[in-house]
């Protein structure tokens, strides 16, 4: 089974991740894991912080001479915003967040965890453990290449404006979208998204969107019918909606598809000459009764306007009792572009488990077997 854990707090000295049940001999560079680090950072709307911070990993256990070695894998990733905090932690010099921020984890999680403090759950609500997570992701990328499994992403929304997306093989659009700021494939948009990004700043207010993740040449039959908890659908709807301001998922399209009839809707199968089963179409999104149909995965999520805005909202000081208005803290104007990276990696995480659950075996050798 693989598994994995973070820990770590957003201006804490570190975060940590331990990856658990990847098979030995997989190839394991720590370049390209820093290269999925950097691409989590860009992106328009994104805060200071992005500025202080430039991640890179460490591997501490499990893998040696560049290969996994079958034992869990330690991940590290250093905050340097930590030593800008570190002494007023020591010194408890910072004052206690008391009034929640509307749309955050601050109120149920002070609520939760009788704590009278909500910069004790902030610190590890905020979406800073998603470095961490695209680290994980990255190594679970490798696994996947191995069998010719590829994933990217790209930004659909932001906001008010729709992305035209042009019609091109997955790994086109992919590419297009690394070379925006905005991680979206339709250049003639990118002005009036930013302008709308940089409107929304300007008047102290946050935007959210959606974005699509696509993965290619999957085998048939990952997940399974049998049990509600190894639907690949579920799995995939879990990781992607774990994933800070995550709000709705939909795999291929879900939503236009509950309007239509179901002769317009379901994929028909086909068989070639040389007896190979396919589809025409793809409105399944590449998942049928909770398993993979060999069809391209197709994912979309919708990523609310970030909590944290200048505009002041109604709550109320947990201290006194009476209402007030929260602090401002930093905060994206909008994260979407870095939020579909992060997507991948879960999406990746989740076909590399399946993948697995699927074939087993305790090394890459024995896997491709």
């Amino acid at each position: 089974m693989l598994r994995f854990l973070t820990a770590g707090e957003s201006h804490g000295q570190c975060l940590i991740a331990i990856v658990e049940g990847l098979p030995a001999n997989l190839i394991i560079d720590e370049s390209e894991i820093n290269l999925e680090l950097s691409r989590r950072q860009k992106g328009y709307g994104r805060n200071t912080r992005m500025k202080i911070e430039n991640d890179k990993v460490k591997i501490l256990s499990g893998v040696i001479n560049g290969k996994s070695i079958g034992s869990p894998i330690a991940l590290q990733i250093i905050n340097k915003d930590w030593e800008n905090w570190k002494e007023k932690w020591k010194q408890r010099s910072l004052p206690k967040l008391t009034i929640p921020r509307p749309g955050h984890a601050d109120y149920p999680g002070m609520e939760k965890y009788n704590i009278d403090d909500a910069r004790l759950i902030l610190e590890r609500a905020s979406a800073r453990e998603t470095a961490v997570r695209v680290a994980v992701g990255a190594i679970t990328r490798s696994l996947l290449k191995v069998f010719g499994i590829k994933i990217g992403s790209h930004v659909t929304s932001i906001g008010s404006i729709l992305a035209t997306v042009p019609e091109l093989p997955y790994e086109e659009l992919w590419l297009l979208a690394d070379k925006s700021e905005l991680h979206t494939a339709d250049k003639t948009s990118e002005q009036k998204i930013k302008n709308e990004i940089l409107n929304a700043s300007n008047n102290g207010d946050t935007l959210g969107g959606i974005f699509e993740i696509n993965a290619i040449n999957i085998p048939v039959g990952l997940g399974s019918h049998t049990h509600w908890d190894r639907r690949l659908d579920t799995k995939i709807s879990a990781a992607l909606m774990s994933i800070p301001a995550i709000k709705g998922v939909e795999i291929g399209p879900a939503f236009n598809n509950a309007q239509l009839k179901g002769s317009e809707v379901h994929d028909e199968i086909f068989i070639n000459e040389n007896k190979n089963i396919y589809h025409k179409t793809n409105r399944s999104g590449g998942v049928e009764g909770g398993m993979s149909n060999g069809s391209p995965i197709v994912v979309r999520a919708a990523m609310k306007p970030i909590a944290t805005i200048g505009t002041p909202l109604n709550s109320v000081d947990l201290s006194t009792g009476t209402p007030a208005n929260p602090l401002y803290q930093r905060s994206d104007v909008c994260a979407v572009p870095s939020a579909s990276i992060i997507g991948e990696a879960m999406l990746s995480w989740v076909l590399a488990s399946a993948l697995i659950e699927k074939y087993g075996g305790d090394s890459i050798e024995e896997m491709l077997r």
